[in-house]
């Protein structure tokens, strides 16, 4: 009987040590994406991205453009060989060959400068939107005192139980109001 007193002791012992370092651990979620795209300037940067990206492809389709227009007027122009004028007519569509040749090359070169400049942009934009809300999600982790917090924006998180959602909390730290940008899909418990 006395053994069993012991063993009884020793488990309760064992289980109250568990529960207080369980309670020491708090472990928290939150969305990032919803946090981000809640951000006025999140909707600043995108509107800055898109009106970037717009004018590039207005300039971009202004050369195909350009491209297509002398490109007819070469068909055009073959058209036109006969023998008598096929020595002069030869050249002309030589050097309105070499001429798309260049056109082409140039709206090459203009489609990959674009691309460079909308990654640099989107760089420019949204990494200072990234470390505002990494600053904000760290202040909130430590006010409350969470051990853990996981966002449940990351792909790699496919299980959350429990915890406490504190994309509210970081909203709020942003000056965003809470109702702002609710979730589109909430992530799947398994």
């Amino acid at each position: 009987m006395r053994k069993l007193m012991n063993a009884f002791f020793v488990a309760a012992g064992l289980l109250f040590t568990a529960n207080i370092a369980n309670a020491q651990q708090k472990l928290a979620h939150l969305n990032s994406a919803l946090i981000i795209e809640a951000m006025p300037e999140f909707k600043t940067g995108q509107t800055a991205l898109e009106t970037l990206s717009k004018t590039k492809s207005a300039e971009i389709d202004k050369m195909i453009s350009e491209y297509q227009t002398k490109y007819q007027a070469a068909q055009a122009k073959e058209k036109t060989i006969s023998e008598a004028n096929k020595e002069v007519v030869g050249k002309e569509l030589q050097a309105a060959g070499a001429d798309l040749q260049d056109l082409q090359k140039r709206i090459e070169d203009a489609k990959a400068k674009a691309q460079q400049e909308l990654e640099q942009k989107n760089t420019e934009v949204f990494n200072p939107i990234k470390a505002k809300a990494a600053a904000a999600i760290n202040a909130v982790s430590k006010e409350k005192g969470y051990a853990y917090v996981f966002d449940t924006a990351n792909p790699a998180l496919v299980y959350f139980d429990g915890g406490e959602d504190i994309t509210t909390l970081i909203k709020t730290k942003l000056g965003i109001s809470a109702t702002a940008a609710a979730p589109s899909v909430a992530p799947k418990k398994k």
